[in-house]
């Protein structure tokens, strides 16, 4: 899976692993899914990515879920 990566931005929110509100930096990142290379440029999908600036925690959630 190739990725590009976004401007990410700072903005607070839950921690899982924190268990508290923690700064995160938040971006998004457009992931092909497709490992065919015909149709790579037809399979990428936008996936928000945050990272938890106190533990490094990052998650990722697909914004299309089609």
């Amino acid at each position: 899976m190739a990725t590009t990566d976004g401007t990410g931005a700072e903005r607070s929110e839950h921690c899982a692993r924190c268990e508290r509100e923690t700064t995160h930096t938040v971006s998004l990142q457009l992931v092909t899914e497709s490992d065919n290379p015909d149709n790579a440029a037809f399979s990428r999908e936008p996936y928000r990515v945050s990272t938890c600036l106190a533990c490094g925690e990052q998650t990722a959630v697909r914004m299309n879920n089609a």
